[in-house]
């Protein structure tokens, strides 16, 4: 279903016109303010409802009360007018017999008529990704994956920072000392044994020392010798019950050593705690990098299931992509052809498309044009300055009527 006729009284800048338009690419050619995209924007008028008129709030020309379109559409005849800030909409079939619900029988038969292919190909890689997911059905909310594919990256960069510092760490400290105690070795407790080992000596010393005098009172003392024997044999007994002299040299080596040993000890469990703390980061990045792959295989099983319009087709974070590539990658024509394709998903009953500021089309792209509307049966209206010696066929626009 395309227009058969076209006739619109003061909508924005026409005054009064009538088209029979070609089957498949109409060009509306003329200077600037002459009133060609008036001609596009009444056809959506006519169709759109109240997407339309959120689009375009004066439909009615300046100056004027009242306004229509009519469109014949062959199996619809439609009528909208506008007096005032009211309008009215009819929808009829060719023998006069209205339809109740016009705007619904519209909506059922309208396909992405506010798509302009031309301007989509202007837009930037974001607006083009949004675009885009308009028309296709994604089963997963992919602004929420993607929040979780950068939380998952974020914290994989930290932990990979972890591991490098960690690494640097153990390589700065070396091998771990296999002859080193696991516990320190205390110092006060070997001070300790020294000093008593000290006062044992100096003990043993001074009964040694009285062992002498007592030999030497007994010699120079005859008459004290009972006593001196008495005293002799105590202290004997005394001595006998003491240990042998206790070596010195080794406690004091061992106390010079102490803090040798325990710094590396020390060492020992310092490289120990940094392998184990290593273990945890290296298997924290296993696991968010497990988690990217997950999510990243979650995204490409859901996009796996989308029917993108156009083969090629698809979408990374940054935009739209064609064959894999940046769709600004693509030539002019073939940005043309899938942004045709686009607009011609769907199927819609009223196979009409609207093209904007088609002044932009070089003889490439209007040739693009031509052949997709041929190739998928939909008629496209193309907006152009210039005039039939530019594009054959054209209608010329002036002043808000035919020319």
């Amino acid at each position: 279903m395309r227009i058969i006729e076209l006739h619109a009284d003061n909508v924005k800048r026409l005054t009064a016109i009538d088209l029979t338009p070609a089957e498949h690419v109409q060009i509306i050619g003329g200077n600037n303010a002459a009133g060609k995209s008036s001609v596009l924007d009444a056809i959506w008028l006519a169709l759109g409802g109240a997407a339309a008129s959120r689009a375009i709030t004066q439909p009615v020309r300046a100056g004027q009360d009242t306004a229509s379109v009519r469109l014949d559409l062959g199996e619809y005849i439609v009528t909208r007018t506008w007096k005032g800030a009211k309008s009215t909409l009819v929808v009829s079939t060719p023998d006069g017999a209205r339809h109740q619900s016009p705007q619904t029988i519209l909506d059922g038969l309208l396909g992405s008529l506010t798509f302009d292919p031309l301007a989509f190909t202007r837009m930037n890689p974001n607006a083009q990704r949004a675009a885009l997911l308009d028309l296709v059905a994604v089963p997963i909310d992919l602004d929420a994956l993607e929040h979780q594919r950068e939380t998952a990256y974020v914290a994989r960069t930290e932990a990979s920072r972890y591991v490098r510092s960690l690494e640097g760490a153990l390589f700065a400290m070396g091998a771990v000392e296999a002859s080193v105690p696991d516990q320190e070795v205390s110092a006060a407790d070997l001070l300790a044994q020294v000093r008593s080992a000290e006062q044992h000596n100096r003990d043993r010393r001074s009964a040694e020392a009285e062992l002498m005098e007592y030999q030497q009172t007994v010699a120079r003392l005859e008459q004290d010798l009972r006593y001196a024997r008495n005293a002799l044999e105590d202290t004997k007994d005394e001595l006998e019950t003491m240990t042998p002299a206790i070596d010195l040299e080794p406690l004091n080596l061992q106390v010079a050593d102490a803090e040798e040993t325990n710094a590396a000890v020390r060492r020992n469990h310092s490289i120990r705690a940094t392998q184990h703390d290593l273990g945890n980061a290296r298997t924290a990045v296993e696991d968010y990098t497990l988690r990217l792959n997950a999510l990243a295989q979650t995204k490409a099983d859901a996009l796996a299931a989308v029917q993108f319009p156009v083969d090629g087709l698809g979408f990374d974070t940054t935009g739209v992509t064609y064959n894999g590539l940046p769709f600004s990658s693509a030539s002019s024509a073939e940005q043309i052809r899938v942004s045709l394709g686009m607009a011609m998903a769907g199927a819609p009953a009223i196979r009409v498309i609207r093209v904007m500021d088609g002044s932009l089309l070089d003889a490439e792209g209007m040739a693009a044009v031509l052949e997709m509307a041929r190739a998928h049966d939909f008629q496209v209206w193309v907006e152009r300055v210039g005039n039939q010696d530019r594009d054959q066929g054209a209608v010329i626009i002036a002043d808000g009527a035919v020319a």
